[in-house]
């Protein structure tokens, strides 16, 4: 048996851990769906604590995948949109998102497969 020498495994292997990341997928469809505020993500992802979902938007934003606008205003206001980098990771995830629908019977454990049932 050969081993594997792919330039590509840590890269790869770096992406599946940043989105195997609890909440990730949420925070991801979120933002696909049109998410801006923070508490537009808190409202669109039921159980996340406040810490955890600043956890994974600092993450993604550090990633490229999230982009964060603040707008100078009084208070400050700060926004997150997809990133390109981010949008095309989205549109790479539902092939894998349908596959676990499928596999699971469709019983609803896809978080990022419920925004693009079709």
């Amino acid at each position: 048996m050969e081993a594997i020498h792919d330039d590509t495994c840590p890269s790869f292997e770096s992406a599946l851990e940043l989105i195997g990341r609890r909440w990730t997928g949420s925070v991801l469809q979120a933002a696909e769906r049109g998410a801006r505020r923070f508490g537009e993500y808190r409202a669109m992802i039921n159980g996340i604590s406040d810490r955890l979902l600043s956890q994974r938007l600092r993450e993604l934003e550090a990633a490229g995948l999230i982009k964060r606008d603040v707008i100078p205003t009084t208070p400050v206001q700060i926004h997150y949109r997809l990133a390109p980098d981010g949008q095309a990771l989205v549109e790479a995830l539902m092939p894998l998102a349908r596959w676990s629908m499928r596999r699971s019977g469709s019983r609803g454990t896809g978080r990022l497969a419920a925004a693009h049932r079709s």
